[in-house]
């Protein structure tokens, strides 16, 4: 028995999207299969599951064509509910790509004209966000790619989406909104190539900002997972640069399309490193579900997909705990401190260069030694699969 172990709690901070939820199971091949719910039964859902939290896009919320007193009557509706259910608003983000207006981008298009109305449709999607006091904005550039790269120079791309940013950021100061963008990348689809296809892209880029402090990133599992690389290195290293201001959680397998699958449900291994990161070092954001029930689901299914996205994380932060306890592996974890002990490098100085020239190595007897690495990966998978 779990003792309600695995049973969230608002400390959690576990977060859905509206257009998770509320993904109606359409597919290039097929359309929907669950009739549409509104805003406000979505989150009854969630509350229903246990979450904390629900995040939309702007158009998630409001029709993109609804009029100003639809509007006022949607949010209305929509607050009522998120209060009467308990449920919080962390993070708010903005839809720059589903229209057709975006086709060639939205920050990066060769039309001024469309970069202007992507810029003045994530301004709307801040002030709604800044209604429900949303204190992350995401921004996801679905469509900043090509499928030729006749069509624009890159570097001039990576101009226009700085001078957006720039923008935005100004705009984030003077409405005093005190929001924390984030960045999410992804290296395909629904373009051929998108600009920025890696979180590591991303951190590189925001040190080129002119308030560069406003902005970090959202790492996404599905994203680093299509071309195989390791999620968990590139939260770390976001974490290390202090810029993982949001995080987007799902499953993944590699070198396929974007699917979105409920967390932990392929890559167990893999999202175990990445809870015990998380919570080793202390995360305290938000643990955001961008993920879907599969096709064949009702909304009956939709709430077992949520419930067992949230309980997939606990069960491997519980995991954690045991991996960090456990009386063998924490054996060999010394022994590998032990090595780290006389650090030969350290800080630069005149001096200590020369002490590190004139130091002696023994390279042979360095590489004599197994280090473990299999028997420790051995004991993780037993933790993983309950026989530690």
């Amino acid at each position: 028995m779990n003792n309600g172990r695995y049973t969230p709690k608002p400390e959690d901070k576990f977060t859905f999207g509206l257009w998770t939820v509320g993904n109606r199971g359409a597919d290039p091949f097929g359309t929907q299969v669950r009739e549409k719910k509104s805003p406000v039964e979505l989150v009854e859902l969630l509350a229903e599951v246990g979450a904390y939290g629900v995040n939309f896009h702007d158009n998630d919320l409001v029709p993109i064509d609804a009029t100003a007193s639809e509007r006022e009557a949607i949010v209305k509706d929509f607050k009522k509910a998120c209060d009467d259910n308990g449920i919080k608003v962390p993070m708010a983000t903005v839809n720059l790509f589903y229209e057709p207006v975006f086709r060639d981008g939205a920050f990066t298009a060769n039309d001024a004209r469309v970069r202007a109305y992507a810029v003045q449709k994530t301004m709307r999607a801040m002030d709604l966000g800044a209604e429900f006091d949303a204190e992350t904005f995401v921004l996801w550039g679905g469509r900043e790619g090509v499928e030729t790269d006749a069509c624009r120079r890159t570097d001039e791309a990576i101009k226009r989406f700085r001078e957006c940013l720039n923008y935005l950021c100004e705009y984030n100061a003077a409405q005093n909104y005190g929001y924390q963008f984030a960045l999410e990348a992804k290296p395909n689809e629904p373009r051929a190539d998108i600009y920025f296809p890696t979180t590591g892209a991303y951190l590189a880029f925001i040190e080129t900002l002119e308030h560069k402090e406003m902005v970090g990133v959202n790492p996404e599992v599905a994203h680093e997972q299509m071309p195989g690389l390791s999620m968990m290195h590139a939260v770390a290293q976001a974490w290390e640069a202090g810029k993982l201001f949001h995080i987007d959680l799902n499953d993944q397998y590699p070198g396929r399309y974007d699917q979105d699958l409920r967390f932990g449900s392929v890559s167990p291994k893999q999202s175990f490193w990445l809870v015990k990161f998380l919570e080793d070092v202390g995360y305290s954001g938000m643990r955001h579900f961008d993920a879907h029930a599969y096709r064949t689901e009702d909304y009956e299914g939709v709430k077992e997909f949520a419930r067992g996205c949230m309980r997939t994380y606990l069960i491997f932060k519980d995991k954690a705990e045991r991996w960090n306890n456990h009386e063998e592996i924490r054996s060999i974890l010394a022994e590998i401190e032990e090595t780290n002990k006389d650090n030969k490098v350290g800080k630069f100085s005149p001096e200590g260069s020369q002490n590190l020239l004139a130091a002696e190595f023994d390279r042979v007897e360095m590489a004599s030694k197994g280090l473990k690495y299999e028997r420790l990966d051995q004991l993780t998978m037993e933790v993983l699969l309950g026989v530690d």
